[in-house]
């Protein structure tokens, strides 16, 4: 399982994720983080917003409940045995 580091600007903060699944859908980016490599863990599904032409991803926590709905039934059809919890 591959492990990122993600930095915070606004706090100048640094927090590691396991990246679960990743999927594209409709030309955006999106990935399934974990907390831990428990099965237990806090997800998170995240949208890359940065601009096609910047050489780092820049990815925000997807809040719209009908977008986080829809991404959330991909991964856990991507994933077969993981239910998501919203």
């Amino acid at each position: 399982m591959e492990k990122i580091t993600f930095t915070s600007d606004e706090i100048h903060k640094k927090e590691e994720f396991y990246v679960l699944e990743q999927t594209r859908i409709n030309g955006i980016s999106y990935i399934l983080v974990a907390d831990s490599d428990e099965d237990d863990a806090e997800c998170l599904i995240l949208k890359d917003t940065s601009d096609e032409k910047e050489e780092e991803s820049i990815y925000d926590v997807v809040e719209d409940e009908g977008e986080l709905a829809a991404i959330a039934k991909v991964f856990e059809e991507l994933l077969e045995d993981v239910e998501i919890e919203r």
